[in-house]
């Protein structure tokens, strides 16, 4: 079971916190996609995806994160695609549009085997991350 709420804090600009609970899958990552494509529709720009009683993600939620990663940054354009590639090749490149926190053990673990560490920011605490954005 998956559930999903938000809130908005402010930064130096307004970031809206996803906060996920229970397990990410195959079964409802749809339900997480629906939500995520929602608050942007809604005009979330920058996104904080708190992770601190999310227990699973299968690759089916982290296609949906590499998906708004990638949303963001269509709506921001902040490198091309050949700028951003030598970045991150460099480890010069995070995401300034969507940022981590409070991973588990097991999450954290998927995030880096599958490379999401690479350009996203990963936090123990919301309230230190929400400074960055």
């Amino acid at each position: 079971m998956l559930e999903i709420t938000s809130n908005l804090e402010n930064a130096r600009v307004p970031v809206t916190v996803v906060n996920l609970k229970g397990e990410i899958d195959s079964s409802n990552y749809k339900v997480f996609q629906d939500r995520t494509e929602e608050f942007i529709a809604n005009g979330a720009r920058f996104l904080l995806l708190n992770m601190k009683d999310l227990e699973y993600i299968s690759s089916a939620g982290l296609r949906v994160i590499h998906t708004l990663f990638n949303n963001l940054r269509d709506l921001h354009k902040d490198a091309n695609d050949e700028e951003l590639r030598k970045k991150m090749s460099a480890g010069m490149y995070k995401s300034p549009f969507i940022k981590v926190v409070n991973l588990s053990a097991r999450v954290h673990e998927a995030f880096e085997l599958s490379g999401f560490h690479v350009y996203s920011e990963v936090h123990e605490e919301v309230t230190v991350q929400v400074q960055p954005f």
